[in-house]
């Protein structure tokens, strides 16, 4: 087995895991499957990684060896809160659906290489959209056992009241037998449509989940970020963002200086950024944007205090950025994010 993330495109090794105790749980032993498929059963261990086109094979013998082409539904059956690292629970600690789903698209290369996430404001509703088309050989079932393992994460989290998509749409055209979604997704299911999605009512997705923690939720994006820079370690964007999360709450530094800790000149740091596809600035905006939401809702930190953590000049500028990035000032925030905490904090004078 390939553990090395930079040799072709690859994916969690737990993921693997999970498809071989889906098996184990129809009764059919895994570890001949697992091998069909250039998989060693034992190397399946936490950190470690599997390349895609194994990946791809074991979904086909496992439906070759189960006979159930949904078979990729039942999966999320057998996952364990850690199948995805850390973002397992910096998922679960999420204080609304919306942060979940946020935290899914900004760590998907944690999970693999070639999938795209991205959540749609679609007025009503939002739209969680599961995109695998950069690699069209990935097999249906691992997308079903994705928007599989969404709809039950969104039924934990939202504990004891009721949280079902309003619809899941399928863009590969319908398979002969509908009842395993139907089961499975409690929802109306749709195929032949032009993404893959799940969609939930905004309310669903926007107001506090009863387990949220801000404060431990960030923790885990802590170590997420430096697992993946870990895994990334040829990819200077992954090394800027673990670098930032660790300077900005200490002042926001400047891009030689970042590069110079990083070992290169700002000009060589540029280039890298821009080859794949990001720059300097984009990566700063983004941590700042993501820490002043957390400080924000923790209520730890006065306005003022938070504008010169993340180095805005004054609370003014700070707060006419916080009003661009989320539609509200700090103090509107603070009063309606589900979630937020010390609201007097945040709007205390300096505003």
């Amino acid at each position: 087995m390939n553990s090395n993330p930079r040799t072709g495109t690859s994916t969690l090794a737990t993921w693997a895991a999970t498809i071989l105790r889906a098996l184990e749980g129809r009764g059919i032993a895994s570890e001949p499957v697992a091998r069909r498929a250039g998989i060693d059963p034992a190397g399946l261990v936490p950190g470690a990684r599997v390349p895609r086109e194994a990946l791809n094979r074991l979904w086909a013998l496992a439906v070759e060896a189960t006979g159930d082409p949904a078979f990729g539904l039942e999966t999320p059956r057998f996952m364990a809160q850690t199948t995805f690292h850390a973002l397992g629970y910096a998922v679960l600690a999420s204080v609304t659906l919306r942060d979940a789903f946020e935290r899914m698209i900004r760590y998907r290369r944690l999970i693999g290489d070639v999938l795209r996430l991205e959540l749609v404001d679609a007025g009503d509703r939002y739209r969680f959209v599961i995109d695998v088309s950069a690699n069209p050989e990935v097999p249906f079932q691992a997308v079903d056992a994705i928007a599989a393992t969404w709809v039950r994460q969104a039924r934990l989290l939202h504990g004891a009241r009721p949280c079902t998509p309003l619809a899941v749409t399928f863009a590969r055209p319908a398979p002969a037998d509908l009842e395993p979604y139907a089961r499975t997704l409690r929802a109306p299911v749709h195929f032949a449509a032009a993404w893959n999605a799940l969609e939930y009512a905004r309310a669903d997705v926007e107001d506090p989940l009863p387990a949220g923690n801000a404060e431990l939720a960030r923790g885990n994006d802590e170590v997420l970020v430096r697992h993946l820079a870990r895994l990334e370690e040829s990819r200077v964007s992954s090394r800027v963002e673990r670098a930032l999360l660790d300077t900005l709450p200490d002042g926001p530094p400047s891009k030689t200086e970042l590069a110079r800790g990083l070992g290169m000149s700002a000009r060589n740091l540029q280039r890298h950024l821009a080859t794949e596809g990001t720059s300097f600035k984009e990566l700063l905006n983004a941590a700042r944007v993501s820490l002043a939401r957390d400080y924000v809702r923790e209520g730890r930190l006065t306005v003022t205090e938070i504008a010169f953590v993340l180095g805005f000049a004054d609370t003014s500028t700070f707060s006419r950025a916080f009003k661009r990035w989320t539609g509200l000032s700090p103090r509107q925030w603070a009063a309606e994010c589900p979630g937020a905490r010390g609201e007097s904090r945040a709007g205390s004078p300096g505003l």
